[in-house]
């Protein structure tokens, strides 16, 4: 019984070895990418066109693997191209090379200005790549990198994938990739050698062609001509000290001297450096073989002078500091600051003069003694007033943030009725600077919601731009707001318009600080008007009503201009009768005491004394043909109050206003009310030009559709007209029947004021003291926005440059979509000022290449129309083909330039240049040349030879090479027949000297490959 319980004690572990392990389960993600893409199988592509990786569309797709816990991102990048007719594909491709190895050998693209690295190294339209999905990872290991080319291979051969597919090794910043592509009875490893120095050997043609011919192992004798490909590219740095054209702006010259106040309304503009850092030639010899040139460690017939292909690209001035930029931008910060113009002025400007006086026994003194109120003459010396000596008395006077002679220059900008001796009539002024009113440079303050450039609020925009950047800053900002203030509160008491607003109710289309000021301009010109007549009419009482001429007299007399002289002020009235209070906060007199008044004054006429009630009065002229209903009598247009102007800020209270009363029959009613006291107004002007109406002519006259006439026949059978009230005029308890009836005979100067100029232009100044500068900022950034708009279209006008108005366009366009809101995100308005700051480095890089290749300085139209057009090139292409290499115009600008750079660089005196201008000889012999030594030498080089054997099949075959001050680079496909590699034809068997610290590991899984990498992760190869 032991013996049988012994079976049942032991415990059997099952390995289950059809679960799928990490490793398999990533080779099947890749694998079910490929097929996702539809990479499966070859499709051969037309021929490339010569530039079509620059020119051509590239697109991308990507995914997401993981490994385990570690994540890849899959990228298959790919040239758009038409596609091809694809009928008896599966006859004619059974043993045709891919078509990546085809384009191995392609000589239409060799070093394309823009594209991705593999596609320069490696010639490719189509491939993938699998890269560590974060950016800090990488595959350092070797047995990582080991097994991901496994799962690469294994992939590949699994699904009949003829796409190259690469895995990226190492850091990124190494740009290390090695990868594999398998064909019907052919496979290409690409592998890369990646060195910090240059070995000695291989610094030449001669040295790169010995591992060329190592590596491919050809078994022919002689060997085939190999093809080759040369650039090298040289680097001009020493210029922008002799052709940067750009002059620093002159501060002194902003305030005072010959240029004056009139530098107030222009915006900088201009790099202050040059924006063009370098300018990079690249001397090509593109179809070259073994044997026509020599290129060793002795000698080289590679003269960049003699070089078939020159092509040239720039490169530009990280973040060049631009004046336009930089004044938008400083002006910017201001809205981010919180401090109020008190805090950053010290006291209190705004304080009254009595609170400043110490000597209490003078406290009632200007109670009991008697002062004159003199009303100044506008001067700039009045202008520039109180708060001057306020500000002086808190601090020094050299600590004031604005000097006299800057803030008078800026206040005479602003104010230019300053100067004249009799005061503007307020109408705006117009510069000839700016642009005629119809014009779209005009009319782009109506999409930006910002004001005029001819506008006051414009020119304050740009001083306060100017005052934040060159003088003083945050304080002088807050101190010019603080005597724009002062100036308004001083023209509103002495009823002087301000300059440089259009007339008329606020603007809507503008920004608001522009609505308000026109909102005080109308409050100034009612006043105005309002005081002169007062002034009129104690002369012109008696001449008001010369007789009783009645009914017929009025009609015989002019009504417009007897109504105009009425309506300038009340009648019966004298000056001296009007107190101070009266005039500043003035309201009608009582209905009785207006009645009184009329009958006096009629009775003084010799009317009769009872019909004093029904004279007409306030009638602006005879209507048409319209008469009255009940007594025939002709219908008068009466003179009407104005409806009171609001600013978008007064109407969006009044909305939420009306929104509160809600939805119920009291709300409704008290809303109608609210919104007919017009209405009303209306209603008592046209009953006291027409006595004896009825509520059917004032809506014939008022809103004709409310009144609806029918042809009727009466009692004897004539066709006659009848009309009645429409249906809404007839619903019970309707507001216009109310407020008819509500309504009394009363002109428009005797009713109480729709619009109270005095409380209206008191809330205005009060909410232009409190703005603080942040909030002046605010308002006024859409107008520095539009000014620094026009600014770049100025300037781009004159070097016309195509792609710069599209951009101007785009800013446009940009523009009005974020400022029409009443509170812009930051961001947005960062990418506002962000695009015009590129738009005038941009430009400052076109008048840079200008002056830089001299363009104004040719004599024939016709080379200055070629190198407009190449400068032109430069700023829009990432390399331009120089015509006619260096023997062509433009080549002998950049030979001239590369020749000065070189003798300041050797001091050289100018004598000598006169040698070196010989034959290619004679310079090689001088010891200063006309180029420095090239920053980058590339190589390509291509052949076709059979594999293994001579009867094999013949292969394509390349190896890229570039070499720099601190970089060595080798990518080459090794292409055989196969899935067998050569033994020994690995790039890093045939480099002589071999890098330290490396060891060779075999490759895990199926791989025959083998990855060598160096321990101090300066090298990689790929070895087999």
């Amino acid at each position: 019984m032991a013996a049988d319980s012994e079976p049942e004690s032991e415990v059997f572990e099952i390995t289950d070895f059809t679960t799928a392990s990490e490793w398999e389960r990533f080779i099947s993600k890749v694998e079910e990418v490929l097929n996702d893409w539809k990479l499966i199988g070859n499709s051969l592509g037309k021929p490339l066109e010569k530039g079509i990786f620059t020119s051509g569309t590239w697109e991308e797709k990507s995914d997401e693997i993981s490994f385990a816990d570690f994540k890849f991102s899959v990228t298959h990048h790919y040239l758009v191209q038409e596609s091809t007719d694809k009928e008896g594909k599966d006859e004619l491709l059974e043993d045709v090379v891919p078509q990546s190895m085809q384009d191995l050998l392609g000589m239409n693209n060799d070093f394309p200005p823009r594209a991705h690295c593999l596609v320069r190294w490696y010639g490719l339209r189509e491939f993938v790549v699998i890269a560590p999905a974060a950016h800090s990872d990488a595959v350092l290991s070797e047995s990582k990198c080991n097994l991901l080319l496994s799962s690469v291979s294994i992939a590949l051969g699994n699904t009949g994938c003829q796409v190259p597919l690469f895995v990226q090794i190492h850091h990124k910043w190494r740009r290390m990739y090695v990868g594999e592509c398998q064909g019907p009875g052919v496979r290409t490893d690409f592998e890369m050698v990646h060195l910090r120095k240059v070995p000695n050997q291989y610094t030449h043609l001669s040295g790169l062609l010995d591992i060329f011919k190592s590596k491919i192992g050809c078994p022919l004798t002689p060997l085939p001509p190999v093809s080759i490909a040369i650039r090298f590219t040289y680097v001009l740095q020493d210029w922008q000290q002799y052709f940067w054209p750009q002059q620093p702006p002159d501060i002194d010259a902003l305030v005072g001297g010959e240029v004056g106040g009139l530098e107030f309304g222009k915006l900088p503009f201009g790099a202050c450096e040059d924006p063009i850092s370098e300018l990079h030639l690249a001397t090509t010899w593109p179809h070259l073989t073994e044997g026509i040139i020599v290129d060793n460690d002795v000698y080289s017939d590679l003269d960049p002078i003699q070089a078939p292909h020159w092509s040239v690209r720039v490169r530009k001035a990280e973040n060049p500091q631009c004046l336009l930029g930089d004044f938008v931008t400083e002006f910017f910060k201001i809205c981010r600051r919180k401090e109020s113009t008190d805090e950053i002025l010290g006291r209190s400007a705004f304080e009254e003069e009595g609170k400043e006086t110490a000597d209490i026994t003078h406290a009632l003194s200007k109670l009991t003694e008697p002062a004159s109120v003199p009303i100044h003459k506008l001067s700039v010396s009045n202008m520039v007033h109180t708060a001057k000596k306020k500000i002086r008395k808190h601090r020094g006077v050299e600590e004031s943030p604005l000097n006299n002679d800057v803030l008078n220059t800026i206040l005479l900008f602003l104010f230019p009725d300053a100067v004249s001796e009799k005061p503007l009539d307020g109408t705006t002024s117009t510069d000839n600077n700016n642009p005629p009113s119809e014009s779209e440079d005009y009319n782009l303050y109506n999409q930006f919601k910002s004001a005029p450039s001819d506008s006051l609020t414009y020119k304050l925009a740009l001083c306060l731009c100017m005052i934040n950047f060159y003088h003083g800053g945050l304080k002088g900002v807050a101190h010019l707001w603080q005597e724009f203030v002062l100036e308004m509160r001083f023209r509103w008491e002495n009823n002087f318009l301000i300059p440089g607003l259009a007339s008329g109710p606020p603007d809507l289309r503008c920004c608001l600080l522009h609505q308000k000021l026109q909102m005080l301009n109308c409050c100034i010109e009612r006043k105005k008007a309002r005081d002169e007549g007062k002034k009129t009419s104690a002369s012109d009482v008696t001449n008001i009503y010369p007789g009783d001429a009645g009914k017929a007299g009025d009609q015989l007399v002019p009504d417009n201009l007897k109504e105009t002289d009425k309506e300038k002020g009340e009648v019966g009235k004298s000056w001296d009768s009007w107190s101070d209070s009266e005039e500043e906060f003035f309201e009608c007199l009582s209905d009785t005491e207006e009645l009184k008044g009329n009958g006096q004054e009629s009775g003084k006429k010799g009317g009769p004394k009872e019909m004093a009630n029904l004279r007409p009065e306030g009638r602006l002229y005879q209507h048409g043909k319209l008469t009255l209903l009940h007594n025939g009598e002709p219908l008068y247009i009466p003179v009407t109050q104005e409806p009171a102007p609001m600013t978008e800020d007064l109407l969006e209270e009044q909305s939420e206003v009306l929104a509160k009363l809600g939805t119920s029959a009291e709300g409704a009613h008290l809303r109608a009310r609210m919104q007919s006291a017009c209405l009303l107004s209306d209603m008592e002007s046209f009953k006291a030009a027409n006595p004896g109406c009825s509520l059917e002519d004032f809506v014939r006259w008022y809103s004709p559709r409310d009144y609806i006439e029918e042809e009727v026949i009466d009692e004897k059978g004539n066709v006659v007209l009848k009309g009645e009230l429409s249906a809404r005029m007839k619903i019970p308890s309707n507001m216009w029947v109310e407020a008819w009836e509500t309504a009394k005979p009363i002109p428009a100067r005797r009713q109480r004021r729709l619009f109270d100029d005095t409380r209206e232009a008191e809330k205005v100044l009060h909410y232009l003291a409190i703005q603080k500068p942040a909030d002046l900022a605010r308002h006024l950034l859409p107008c520095v926005i539009h000014a620094a708009v026009l600014k770049v279209k100025e300037e781009e006008s004159l070097e016309n440059i195509s792609s710069v108005k599209k951009i101007i366009k785009q800013i446009i366009s940009h523009s009005s979509k974020v400022l029409h809101f009443p509170n812009p995100e930051d961001k947005k308005l960062e990418e506002i000022i962000h695009q015009i700051t590129n738009v005038e480095a941009l430009i400052a890089r076109a008048r840079s290449l200008k002056a830089k290749f001299g363009t104004e300085k040719c004599e024939q139209e016709e080379e200055k129309e070629d190198l407009e057009r190449f400068v032109s090139c430069l700023l829009e292409q990432p390399e331009v083909l120089v015509t006619g290499a260096g023997r062509g115009h433009a080549g002998r600008i950049i030979h001239k330039l590369f020749v000065n750079a070189q003798r300041a660089a050797a001091m050289t005196p100018p004598e000598e240049e006169l040698k070196r201008m010989g034959s290619p000889e004679e310079r090689r012999q001088n010891s200063v040349s006309d180029f420095p030594p090239p920053a980058g030498r590339e190589f390509i080089l291509r052949t076709t030879v059979p594999r293994p054997a001579p009867y094999s099949k013949a292969l394509p075959q390349r190896m890229y090479s570039v070499l720099t001050k601190e970089d060595f680079r080798l990518a080459a496909p090794q292409v055989c027949p196969g899935r067998q590699l050569l033994p020994g034809a690995g790039i890093e068997a045939n480099l002589q000297e071999k890098p330290t610290h490396s060891r060779c590991v075999e490759a895990a899984g199926r791989n025959p490959a083998r990855i060598q990498l160096g321990c101090n992760g300066n090298n990689a190869t790929n070895n087999p």
